[in-house]
């Protein structure tokens, strides 16, 4: 029940629905009440942030931070396992595989494949509860992850984990105090860490899904409001909110589960 009110209000929260409720609101006054002023306010400046959060330079100067913390990982430290955290996805049996994860969790995957065949013997580690598919997260990912050459035996499905604070509770009890690769989205990294971190574990930290453009780009990518860029600006909105929630709570709540 916490879990999909912590969903739910995170959701309402983000910049598309958050901006889109205000601007409801303000036609709401325009339409049927006297406060005109009100209303156009509102409406004006609902309008103009979701254009400065759809602007590339503005998206990603809020998103860099969070991805700025630690760079793709090209080491060839000793693992046995490499984690790789669950994220959006559907599942559609008719669909090619990689099409049923969605968003950052594809990136994810590949990524974790790429550290898997650079790191002979190792083992890859899913995680992730089902929704509402009939298939788990961690399931999903996995399928991918054999479609593109990874062998059944060397993949380990944790399928309980319902957020970042389950999967390090979950990965704890797999891995005890042996050190090992964490794939997630570069933005959320940090946060990831400190669960991780929290539960006595050894992190090595590998970064997949960087999104906050540094390299060049045509004027009219830069210029021009784009879906793409408001979704870098919801991102790290999503991540503020994330890490002030795990401040609140505190890092330890979650216990490793028995296997």
């Amino acid at each position: 029940m916490l879990f999909n009110l912590k969903k739910l209000i995170g959701n309402l929260l983000m910049p598309l629905p958050a901006l889109l409720l205000l601007m409801g609101l303000a036609l709401l006054l325009l339409w049927f009440t006297h406060w005109q002023k009100s209303g156009k306010t509102i409406l004006s400046f609902s309008w103009l942030f979701l254009l400065l959060l759809s602007l590339q330079p503005i998206a990603d100067r809020l998103l860099r931070p969070f991805e700025s913390n630690y760079a793709t990982y090209r080491g060839d430290d000793r693992v046995d396992y490499i984690v790789v955290l669950g994220g959006g996805y559907t599942f559609n049996p008719d669909w090619a595989p990689s099409s049923n994860l969605i968003g950052n969790s594809l990136p994810r995957v590949t990524e974790g494949v790429r550290l898997y065949l650079s790191h002979p013997g190792s083992k890859m580690v899913f995680t992730g509860a089902p929704g509402a598919n009939t298939l788990s997260n961690a399931a999903t990912a996995a399928h991918v992850a054999e479609s593109l050459g990874v062998p059944r035996s060397d993949i380990v499905i944790l399928d309980r984990p319902l957020d970042t604070e389950e999967e390090a509770a979950q990965v704890a009890a797999l891995v005890g105090q042996q050190p090992f690769l964490l794939v997630t989205s570069a933005n959320h990294l940090p946060r990831a860490m400190r669960f991780f971190e929290a539960q006595g574990l050894h992190p090595i930290p590998a970064p997949a899904n960087q999104m906050a453009i540094s390299s060049p780009l045509n004027i009219w990518d830069r210029v021009m409001p784009s879906s793409m860029f408001l979704g870098h600006s919801e991102r790290a909105v999503y991540e503020t909110l994330g890490s002030l929630w795990q401040g609140l709570k505190g890092e330890h709540a979650a216990t490793p589960a028995a296997q």
